[in-house]
């Protein structure tokens, strides 16, 4: 008996099968991690003797590490902001943090903003966030009402308490829009459930957008006891609030070790482009260690504002590669949007260094780079703080009530020379394109409509 005949039309839908699997093969699955006013060097890649963090430093050897990274801002909110929508916080409306209060919140994500998700999920992805939202806690500015499949973590912002997470005695928790009050430290909860995503996507042929977005090591910084014993014992010498927040940060690690197994383990680790950043400079009081530059968190120096920041993708990214590239936040947004063959067709100031990934070669036009941050206290008065970088120049300030500071930061790496008067024309030159940035700004409102009931 001789075989059917194939037709024609089976060989071609033969052939768009296998053409369309092998496109959604090669978009990389992407998970970005952002970790929580992580200081600057406080991660073992560049030294530091007192930390380890062997699984951050994996993605470091992996991959490629950036020296010249900044948040978009010294505080939470705002970096979130840019991230996700590829602008400058102040031109999606949130020029400070999003707080619980009214009275005491600095910002309103502009409802029109398109953040990361959404244009992946029109190029096919999965999207999900896991961990810190912070950019609104409730209608329309919760995480699935912008472009989130799945949500399991922290609407708000810091935890008053890593166990029994709760805020001004709210609980923040959410498995999409259902209240949750598991029982366990947020930093493992973030690290469990990032797993079970992973162990469960790689049942699906359908790439995921992961944001990974640890509380940790944001005051209270609150280690589990057994890692604290660990540094104490390994650092004989080392201060009780130092301790604490080692302890913390490696706890962390472990956990960011634990997403990567998952990934290895479920055979999705080749195919996975991997991010780690953080939101903020360290946080001084906890005896955070920003390297060596002035200041930290909250602070317009670069103490504030430079953040530890690797990625890998393997058989692209060739392993080992250290850049001193300057890149911004908000420069994710395109990067991984072309890493994953999507396009939006939003304005944004964000701009792809994909190919410094890719180890191409890579001109840069000169761009200035704006911070902006808003805050309350009789310390701001409601008032906004700001810096520009341009070229080695950065122009700053860190107080309303203060002068403008001027700093060459190719000669003057620390900060410590304020050429304001000595250099008239570079000031002049930068003060008018910051006010031409505070303009635009000024046209998007960064609080909610007021109700008319």
């Amino acid at each position: 008996m001789k075989s059917p005949i194939l037709q024609p039309t089976f060989f071609l839908t033969l052939l768009l099968f296998y053409a369309l699997t092998s496109v959604v093969k090669a978009q990389p699955n992407i998970l970005l991690i952002i970790t929580d006013d992580q200081g600057y060097h406080d991660v073992s890649y560049y030294g530091t003797e007192d930390i380890r963090t062997p699984h951050i430093d994996s993605l470091a050897a992996d991959g490629i590490r950036f020296d010249r990274f900044y948040a978009n801002c010294p505080v939470c909110s705002p970096t979130r902001a840019a991230l996700l929508t590829g602008r400058y916080q102040d031109y999606v409306g949130v020029p400070g943090v999003i707080r619980t209060h009214t009275n005491n919140s600095w910002g309103y994500l502009d409802p029109s903003a398109t953040l990361l998700p959404t244009p992946l999920k029109n190029a096919g992805y999965h999207t999900a966030i896991i961990g810190k939202w912070h950019l609104g806690l409730e209608s329309p500015n919760t995480p699935n009402e912008r472009g989130f499949d799945e949500f399991r973590g922290w609407l708000g912002d810091m935890m008053d308490d890593y166990w029994t997470h709760r805020r001004l005695d709210i609980n923040y928790m959410r498995h999409n829009n259902e209240v949750i009050d598991p029982e366990v430290h947020a930093t493992d909860l973030f690290t469990q459930w990032s797993v079970e995503y992973i162990r469960q996507q790689a049942k699906s042929s359908q790439p995921f957008f992961l944001y990974l977005a640890y509380n940790a090591p944001h005051f209270p910084v609150q280690p589990p006891e057994d890692w604290l014993a660990k540094v104490k014992e390994r650092e004989p010498n080392i201060s009780e609030t130092r301790a604490k927040l080692v302890a913390f940060i490696e706890h962390m690690d472990n956990g960011i070790g634990q997403v990567i197994n998952a990934l290895r383990k479920s055979g999705q680790y080749e195919n996975t482009l991997i991010v780690f950043t953080s939101d903020n400079g360290g946080h001084l009081p906890s005896e955070a260690n920003n390297g060596p530059v002035r200041d930290g968190k909250q602070s317009m120096y670069e103490g504030g504002l430079l953040v530890p920041t690797a990625i890998t993708w393997p058989g692209k990214i060739q392993p080992g590669t250290v850049t001193d590239q300057i890149n911004l936040s908000m420069d994710l947004y395109p990067t991984l949007l072309d890493a994953a063959s999507a396009s939006s067709d939003d304005t944004i100031e964000g701009r792809s260094f994909l190919p410094t990934l890719l180890g191409e070669n890579f001109t840069e036009e000169e761009r200035p780079l704006f911070f902006t941050r808003r805050e309350g206290g009789t310390r701001y008065g409601g008032q906004s703080i700001y810096a520009v970088r341009l070229g080695n120049w950065k122009l700053l300030q860190n107080s309303p009530w203060q002068s403008l500071e001027l700093y060459n930061l190719a000669n003057d790496p620390k900060e410590q020379r304020d050429l304001a008067e000595k250099e008239p024309e570079k000031y002049q030159e930068l003060l008018k394109l910051l006010m031409k940035h505070i303009q635009q700004g000024g046209q998007i409102p960064w609080q909610p409509p007021i109700s008319e009931n």
